[in-house]
This record gives structure tokens, sequence and C-alpha cells, in this order.
């Protein structure tokens, strides 16, 4: 007999993650596991799903700590474009904290621009940084965060259902 799939678990990248509140909130009602990592210590709630992450302070540690262990099924959050596309090629969903969503279709083209506004930076042009944060994100996020939990839930059963049927 086949295990049912597990939960999913929710990774925040949670340097700079202005949603985090947000996310604790849509993971409780849901009952899914949340890790929460920085480089460093962060502040979390004290809650049996919150997990908090010190990935140490190298080079892109907590970047690779998420990458290292998302998968199908999970779901990834962060503004990070290069860890967006590490984590849509092991199958994670990833959403930013503006709510937009990166797919194995949008990615490539999303990495493409983010690389190419790079490399103008560093010739010196100037073009400006993202907008700001809006409450109109917010609002957005927590409809793909909703919408992305219930879509993986509803998967994981009807498989749970193929593998009793």
């Amino acid at each position: 007999m086949t295990s049912p799939p597990a939960k999913p678990r929710i990774y925040v990248d949670a340097d700079a993650c202005p949603v985090k509140d947000e996310i604790y909130r849509v993971a409780a009602r849901h009952g899914v596991p949340v890790s929460v990592v920085a480089g460093n210590f962060i502040r979390v709630p004290q809650d049996p799903l919150i997990e908090r992450v010190a990935a140490g302070a190298g080079m892109d540690a907590a970047d690779n700590w998420i990458a290292e262990r998302a998968g199908d099924g999970d779901i990834v959050i962060t503004a990070d474009i290069p860890l967006a596309s590490r984590c849509v090629k092991t199958g994670a969903d990833v959403i930013a904290p503006n709510g937009k969503t990166f797919t194995e279709e949008s990615i490539g083209m999303t990495l493409a621009v983010r690389n190419l506004m790079t490399d103008l930076r560093s010739a010196g042009e100037v073009t400006g940084g993202p907008r700001s944060f809006a409450p109109r994100d917010r609002s957005a996020f927590l409809s793909a965060l909703d919408q992305t939990i219930r879509r993986i839930q509803r998967r994981r059963a009807e498989q749970a259902a193929a593998v009793k049927g």
C-alpha cells in the first residue's frame, strides 16, 4: 500500500520578504507547514507549523537551502529570479511577494530580462528600480497563494484516490 502524498510545504526566502505575516495566516488556515529561510536569525511566530532556518551567512546560503529541498507540490515564495528559476525546474510552484507566479513558460524570459537589466546597470545605464510594493500587490499575493495551495491539495487528493482506486 502506498502512503498518501505528503502535505505541500511553503519555503519562504525570508530576507526582505514583505508578506511573511500573510503567509503565516494562509498556511495556518490550510494547515500547511512553512520553512522561513534566511541567512541569519529571523524572528518567526511560535507555531508548530512554522520552522525557522538560519542557512548561514555565505553567499546564496538561503537560496541554496531552499533549492535543495523544494520540489513538486511545494511552494516557494521569493522575489529572487535565479532562485525562482532553480525551484521551477524542480517542479515547485513559485510565487513572488507581489503575486506574480513563475512557471516553466515564463521563467526563461523573466531571467533573460533580469540579466539584461543587470548588464545595463553595470554598464552605467540608469534603469530605475522595481516599483514600490503596493496594497494591490499584497492582495494579488494572497489570492495567488490561496489558489496555489488549493490546486496542490486538490491534485494530491486526486492522486491519493487514484492510488486507492
